[in-house]
């Protein structure tokens, strides 16, 4: 421990032994530190929007907050209250309260404590709006000093481990998850005004499907029998489009068993949402749609900026085939390497490292992606047409079965956005499909999905064409904030235990 840590540390311990006291204090003087109930006319902010009616009316309102800041002068004291609104300059003076109850206001209140607080507005010599308190009341004694006297909170571990003081601390904080609100409500408007049906499917799956990644496991007493949290809602979806329901979506918790870093979390959110009748063609309008009207939702017009670069959003955006995009970026023609044992062999030539003899061709192709193509990707760009290997869900391409029809949206140099493909509904074909996952998963692949009979047969009762695409909501909220990590715009991310 540093000793100016062991210095802010011992400070702390003395201010919370203060502020103890003055809890005593206040009950001893049978002041309820924490009262049950609150009352206020306006919130902070309408009391600023309104205050020049306010001040000549001589109205009295009440407000409440925690104090941001407090000033003795004596016999007046100036302080700063915030609400989750705003912020306001509150001003006791002796005079106008009662001696006793000012000499209380300025024995009990420290920053951080909750007041209620009724007055009439005025403005200072300086023209700052005030409010002076005429009467008061403590909601809460809070007994652990604020970070850093409210000069903000810097320390990032910090600030994710602790959320609730970075919000106390870092106002933009706040406003990073008013974003995340208004990203999440323009999506379910944009959905619902175009006919989709928001539903809802199990978290707890008996059998993991709907994406190649490795599952979180738990046992149900009950039932003696192994369940699984989520990685995608795919296949219950899709047994909604068999069933007749015809466009349908979900916004809701995923959890992948995988690893932590700038652009993954373990339990994340994504709105997934399939629509009978269309293909991927349809679908990358209809994300060009969304991405517009998610822009539009927070102010912005069709050009941001994001971690230094000027991201455009003008249609059409780029469109570049999987293997278009090893060629230009990689110089491999993955058609000159048809199979598995030629492939390892060339991208162990090329370096990769994260790879095995195991690795089917499918994740060869996709680590030779992840290494040589996104970082590249800085304009909104389609990435289309994958290796039938690598999309075990997606429909192959009429003319060239090779390929599926299949899209993943990339920017911002790597970040994947979405991944979107036209639905396979072939039985037959599918059964087929997760036999070869099933081999890969034998061989040692823990990421290859599953067979899943109940969806086969599912899909036997006939699906019509369809198109389906998830979008992680994390990603775009970081997108559309600035923020390179997107434990920034989740709540509580999941950390590395302390211990």
């Amino acid at each position: 421990m540093s000793s100016q840590k062991a210095i802010t540390n011992a400070n702390d311990k003395d201010e919370i032994v203060a502020r103890q006291e003055r809890l005593k204090r206040a009950r001893r003087q049978k002041i309820n530190p924490y009262p049950p109930t609150a009352f206020r006319s306006h919130t902070l902010a309408a009391a600023g929007q309104t205050f020049e009616h306010l001040e000549k009316s001589g109205a009295e309102i009440t407000v409440v907050g925690r104090i941001k800041s407090i000033r003795n002068h004596g016999g007046s004291t100036f302080l700063h209250l915030e609400d989750g609104s705003s912020s306001l300059q509150l001003y006791a003076k002796e005079d106008q309260l009662q001696k006793k109850s000012y000499q209380i206001f300025v024995d009990l209140l420290d920053v951080g404590d909750f007041i209620q607080a009724a007055g009439m507005a005025f403005k200072t010599k300086r023209g700052e709006p005030t409010l002076l308190i005429k009467n008061w009341k403590l909601l809460t004694k809070a007994l652990a000093p604020l970070p850093e006297k409210w000069h903000g909170l810097q320390d990032i571990e910090v600030r994710f481990r602790k959320r609730y003081l970075d919000l106390i601390a870092n106002p933009e904080v706040r406003r990073l998850f008013l974003v995340r609100r208004e990203v999440i409500k323009t999506i379910r408007s944009f959905l619902d005004n175009r006919g989709y049906l928001e539903v809802e499917t199990p978290i707890l799956q008996p059998i993991p499907g709907g994406a190649n990644a490795r599952p979180f496991v738990t046992h149900h007493n009950s039932l003696n029998t192994d369940l699984y949290l989520r990685i995608a809602p795919e296949l219950y979806l899709k047994r909604l489009i068999i069933g007749g329901f015809e466009r349908v979506y979900e916004i809701g918790r995923c959890f992948r068993n995988e690893g932590i870093d700038w652009a993954h979390n373990p339990e994340f959110t994504q709105v997934e949402l399939y629509r009978a009748y269309g293909d991927y063609e349809s679908m990358m309008e209809e994300t060009e749609d969304l991405m517009l009207e998610l822009l539009s939702s927070i102010g912005s017009n069709t050009v941001i900026s994001y971690q230094g670069k000027e991201i455009s959003f003008s249609r059409p955006f780029k469109r570049l085939t999987f293997r278009n995009a090893l060629i230009k970026y990689a110089k491999l023609d993955i058609e000159k390497y048809p199979n598995q044992a030629s492939l390892y062999k060339k991208a162990k030539a090329l370096g990769l490292k994260e790879i095995t003899a195991r690795d089917g061709r499918g994740k060869l192709c996709d680590e030779l992606y992840k290494e040589f193509v996104r970082k590249h990707l800085v304009q909104p760009t389609f990435i289309t047409d994958h290796p039938v290997e690598l999309s075990p869900l997606a429909k192959q391409k009429e003319k060239d079965p090779r390929y599926v029809e299949r899209f993943q949206l990339v920017l911002g140099e790597g970040l994947e956005m979405c991944n979107a493909f036209s639905e396979l509904n072939d039985p037959e074909e599918q059964r087929a499909r997760f036999v070869a996952q099933q081999k890969l998963r034998a061989k040692g692949d823990e990421e290859a999905q599953p067979i899943d009979e109940d969806f086969i047969e599912a899909l036997s009762h006939g699906m019509p064409p369809t198109v389906g695409i998830g979008m992680g909501i994390d990603r775009l909220v970081s997108l559309l904030t600035d923020s390179r990590n997107i434990k920034e715009v989740i709540l509580f991310p999941t950390l590395r235990p302390k211990s």
